[in-house]
């Protein structure tokens, strides 16, 4: 019978309510440099972006390469930014208690980042030496190579996995390694995440696990046919 093997996460926007806090950062300093964006702008090009990948938007956006001291000032305004105000997703504490299955986290940002935020918000031991970051791959998000990673670390069959994303760029990955794709419209309209390819998009972090014992009584009728 086949059965899903591994539920893959993201981290910023689906285990920590981090997006609107970084974006917003990025935003004032972007206006800084004289580039004016709203949160909502912000959001739209950068949210799921590795941060190699943001400064080269940023240098396309400016006509030149942003000032060398933007990736230290963005940490550090981030970081104070996240020690005030940050928090996990509503529901996520509750959503990762009740589910049995094996889950891991694999995330665009950087380890350091990861280990703070989650940290920071309560999350790390449920996550420590199961979390996959952009370094540990040639190429991030949208290519599958951070996914299909987590995968081969769980030997698990990519076909068994699903993926839980907030972005249109996550869940292009996750359909580019053959996985499920969930998507967490929580900041990324629920259009968008369809039209990048979701199976299955919801809205509120609580459903999950009844989505997952869905797609297990899916997976079972078609066997039984």
């Amino acid at each position: 019978m086949r059965h899903l093997q591994l539920v893959i996460f993201d981290c910023d926007g689906v285990l920590v309510d981090s997006e609107r806090i970084s974006n917003g950062v990025l935003a004032e300093i972007l206006g800084e440099y004289g580039l004016p964006l709203s949160l909502e702008e912000t959001i739209e090009r950068f949210i799921g972006r590795s941060l190699p990948q943001c400064v080269e938007i940023i240098a396309t956006l400016l006509g030149h390469e942003p000032p060398a001291d933007f990736r230290a000032q963005f940490a550090q305004r981030t970081w104070t930014a996240f020690g005030a105000r940050l928090a996990p997703v509503a529901g996520v504490e509750e959503v990762l208690r009740s589910i049995s299955l094996p889950c891991c986290v694999a995330s665009n940002g950087n380890r350091a980042k990861m280990n703070f935020t989650l940290g920071r918000t309560g999350l790390l031991g449920r996550f420590r030496d199961r979390m996959y970051c952009a370094e540990d791959v040639a190429e991030p998000k949208p290519a599958p190579d951070l996914f299909l990673h987590a995968a081969r670390c769980h030997a698990a069959d990519p076909s068994r996995c699903i993926v839980v994303e907030d972005t249109p760029t996550g869940i292009t990955a996750a359909r580019a390694a053959g996985m499920g794709a969930y998507g967490f419209a929580a900041m990324t309209p629920g259009a968008r995440l369809k039209d990048a390819g979701a199976h299955v998009v919801f809205s509120d972090m609580s459903d999950l696990p009844t989505l997952l014992a869905q797609h297990q009584v899916h997976w079972r009728s078609a066997d039984e046919q």
